[in-house]
């Protein structure tokens, strides 16, 4: 087939929506051509695309330049229109890119310096041509390695800018610049930079940044030899905001063409910005060893402090001396435990000369007022101590263990329900100290009841379970589970309950062998769980002197109470 005459067609070569691309040769000449054919159609939206193959017709008869396809003729036809052009041998980017994968860095600087030639010769046109399509299926490479731009669909002039078609994007994901997308900006020449750093980015990387990982990255992330000034450049070609790119295509072709200086500037740069990095970082770690060895001396002197008050605690004669050397301790490391229950045990809870331990009512207050004092962030001792869950707690058990056997001489049971129950509920404890606090704080909890009625004339106490509870405390060797004070404490107040509540237990049905044996048991462990090296210990003798005398007495009430004139 020949047209107009002259082209004789060869083959196709191409196919578009529209249009078909065919190659032709003028054989008096004996030059090849590139014939696309533009057919009339009836289909929705062919009217436009007719229009748009015809302005960019009219756009490539205006111009002239070694990197462009020339349009030769325009033939009408009854069916269509036919524009012979430019044949353009070779493949395009997208097929070199497909078959050998990321070009030589030095190539593609040389692609991208060819096509700011074209393109600022596009911008420089009265009115500019923005181009807006860069990518590689739209740049052809010759034979001779120079690259041309092919289809110019989506190329306008400035001036059309606004146009119906201008509504939506024009371009194509991951290689248009934001400002394409409705509503982001007015094009400019800085959209095809953009273009154009998109493009360079995926002939150096091998990225498409339309598919995954979306986007335009640091070129040395996908190959750590790339210049560190050809990455300088396409970040800034790549920039969102227009008014950060390079101003024009003649700026770029520039810094490419110099990018080996730029890249010792950026490396050296990056050097400086390292060491300062390191330094930084050293300067900050040696701080942070300083700051942490100064904290950790600190903490070393403060312990010695600390130590060095309970030792002088310990060793000072008069209760005060005692008292103000454990207040400075705590005072210093209110969250250790140690002073506190030094403290209890050394000044509050001493054995007088007839065996009996008080704790008095001052002292009560005077523990309270240590507990709520505040440290110097604001926050009471109470709350320092109880982040020392384990101290907390022993602090807690031997509390409970004050106020009920020893406050002002007779138990304060109720007063120790608190600190009974933290004990019982604890994690730390052994296993015998939570399960005798469980059932010292039951006891306690008696103790706000007994003697009570409710309002139908009950008892609020059944002395049935009272006496469960109470000789529960009894069981096992309670030397080997705390140690004698406490174990003989312990039989102190069962003794005492046996001599004071007879008649009530009597009345709850309990049997006088019951408690006749429970008497009996105690006498037992006191013969047995003790050894002669416990009753050297200050106070120990006197509380047993005690507890024998409470033992005859309770007998006795025993007696009186299940004898049978007693109703």
């Amino acid at each position: 087939m020949v047209i107009d005459g002259k082209y004789k067609i060869l083959k196709k070569i191409g196919q578009g929506g529209m249009s078909m691309v065919y190659l032709a040769i003028n054989e008096k000449a004996n030059k090849t051509w590139a014939v696309k054919e533009i057919r009339k159609g009836t289909e929705l939206g062919a009217e436009l695309v007719q229009e748009r193959l015809r302005r960019e017709t009219e756009l490539l008869k205006r111009l002239r330049h070694p990197r462009l396809p020339a349009i030769a003729d325009v033939i009408e036809e009854q069916g269509g229109l036919l524009i012979v052009m430019d044949y353009i041998e070779g493949s395009s980017l997208s097929e070199l890119l497909e078959q050998e994968g990321p070009q030589p860095e030095k190539q593609v600087i040389t692609w991208g310096k060819q096509l700011c030639e074209v393109l600022e010769y596009l911008h420089r046109q009265d009115p500019p041509v923005i181009y807006q399509d860069l990518k590689p299926s739209n740049v052809m490479l010759e034979p001779d390695g120079g690259v041309k731009l092919i289809d110019f669909g989506t190329a306008r002039e400035v001036r059309d800018l606004g146009s119906r078609e201008e509504t939506v994007c024009l371009g194509t994901p991951g290689y248009a610049a934001p400002e394409q997308w409705e509503g982001l900006g007015r094009v400019d020449g800085r959209t095809d930079i953009y273009c154009l750093g998109a493009l360079l980015y995926q002939l150096v990387t091998g990225q498409d940044p339309g598919h995954e990982p979306y986007g335009i990255y640091p070129i040395r992330r996908w190959n750590p030899d790339l210049s560190a000034g050809l990455e300088a450049i396409l970040e800034t070609c790549t920039r969102a905001n227009p008014k950060e790119r390079y101003e024009s295509c003649r700026e770029l072709a520039l810094v490419l063409e110099h990018y080996e200086e730029m890249d010792l500037s950026v490396r050296r740069r990056q050097r400086k910005e390292l060491f300062r990095f390191l330094f930084t970082v050293l300067l900050t770690a040696v701080c942070l060893v300083a700051a942490l060895f100064v904290r950790y001396r600190e903490k070393c002197l403060t312990l010695q402090v600390y130590e060095a008050f309970r030792e002088r605690a310990s060793s000072a004669l008069k209760p005060e001396e005692k008292l103000k050397s454990y207040e400075e301790a705590i005072g210093l490391l209110p969250g250790r435990e140690e002073a506190y229950l030094e403290l209890l045990e050394q000044v509050f809870l001493t054995v007088e000369a007839d065996g009996m331990v008080s704790f008095t009512r001052e002292e009560d207050e005077r523990l309270r007022e240590i507990l709520s004092r505040r440290a110097a962030d604001g926050r009471s001792f109470e709350l320092h101590l109880k982040e020392n869950q384990e101290g907390y707690e022993r602090l807690a058990y031997w509390l409970g263990l004050a106020y009920y056997y020893d406050y002002e001489a007779g138990g304060g049971k109720s007063l120790g329900v608190k600190w009974l129950q933290i004990a019982a509920d604890s994690e730390t404890l052994p296993k015998a100290s939570r399960e005798r606090a469980l059932r010292l704080g039951t006891i306690g909890a008696y103790y706000s009841r007994i003697g009570q009625v409710n309002r139908s004339g009950d008892a609020g106490v059944s002395y049935g379970d009272y006496w469960k509870d109470l000789t529960a405390l009894s069981e096992g060797n309670l030397v080997q589970l705390d140690n004698a004070v406490t174990a003989l404490r312990m039989y102190q107040e069962l003794a005492a309950q046996i001599h004071g509540r007879a008649l009530e237990f009597r009345q709850a049905g309990i049997g006088k062998a019951e408690l006749k044996d429970e008497l009996a048991s105690i006498r037992e462990h006191l013969r047995t769980d003790f050894s002669e090296e416990d009753w050297d210990k200050p106070g120990l003798k006197e509380m047993r002197t005690r507890l024998t005398y409470l033992l005859t007495e309770a007998g006795r009430q025993v007696e009186l109470a299940y004898e049978e004139r007693v109703r």
